[in-house]
């Protein structure tokens, strides 16, 4: 399906403001960035059509979807802005969680991914820096003795976390004497927290945020363990030249205000932030 950045305006409703701000945004990151030649295209879209790998658990980055069932947000304008700069349409190619669409970049299942960069992750994907970021930070129940996240890699301590997503990565890379107890999502580890009295809930700021709304006397730590940072990656088996274009399409995206002017657009402004 063809997609213009049209469409991105047209995404939720806007105040005249924001969809000022947006437009501007898209107008000069389209008089900023190179011509993509033909290599550039072939690298990021061999079929013609830009085939982007959407996470639809990241609730921050897919906020709504249209009556059609397609995917509204950041991560989805952040697609369909650049399917025009390369002159093709876009194609969400759905999945329910960041480590499905890891896996889905082995079998050429998309073009572009946009998740999490992780060092495991960058095996077979060629990730751009950070577009945004989100922090990672942990919940408490009530009477936790816990008081920072150096408290928090203890002996004895479980973990309610969320498997393979960015945040439980960097936890298995980093933890020295914590159980970590993954699960399946995002809901159930809230549910594994609660149910098996676990020490720790682990997970994305703004969503424990909405978690200990739910549990009277919880708390959330002041400091974060991590800053999950968004970023756009393809297929590193592909022409080089199309991770290079990623890459100056990212950088280009913060410097002209696109990325603020999408996390403004889906109101996620102060839950997600542009990525320094």
């Amino acid at each position: 399906m063809y997609q213009s950045t049209d469409r991105v305006l047209k995404m939720s409703s806007l105040t005249a403001a924001v969809s000022a701000a947006l437009s501007t945004a898209i107008n000069q990151l389209k008089s900023a960035m190179p011509n993509a030649d033909d290599t550039v295209v072939q690298a990021l879209a061999p079929s013609g059509t830009l085939r982007a790998g959407i996470n639809l658990s990241n609730f921050l980055l897919v906020t709504d979807k249209t009556d059609d069932g397609e995917p509204v947000g950041v991560s989805p304008g952040m697609a369909t802005v650049l399917a025009e700069l390369i002159g093709c349409g876009v194609e969400y190619r759905c999945f329910a969680s960041p480590g499905e669409v890891a896996d889905a970049a082995k079998d050429n299942q998309w073009d572009i991914g946009n998740i999490g960069a992780d060092p495991a992750r960058a095996a077979f994907i060629a990730f751009t820096d950070a577009y945004c970021e989100i922090e990672s930070t942990c919940l408490l129940p009530a009477g936790s003795p816990i008081k920072s996240f150096a408290d928090v890699d203890q002996p004895g301590i479980r973990i309610a976390t969320k498997h393979r997503a960015a945040y439980t990565l960097w936890l298995e890379r980093n933890l020295k004497n914590a159980e970590l107890i993954q699960v399946e999502s995002i809901d159930a580890s809230f549910h594994a927290f609660v149910d098996q009295k676990l020490d720790v809930l682990a997970g994305l700021r703004p969503r424990l945020l909405d978690d200990a709304a739910r549990l009277p006397g919880s708390t959330i730590l002041a400091d974060k363990f991590a800053a999950v940072q968004q970023a756009i990656g393809t297929p590193n088996n592909r022409d080089k030249n199309g991770a290079d274009y990623l890459q100056r399409y990212v950088e280009l995206a913060k410097q002209t205000g696109l990325v603020q002017a999408l996390i403004d657009q889906h109101g996620v402004n102060g839950k997600l932030s542009v990525a320094t």
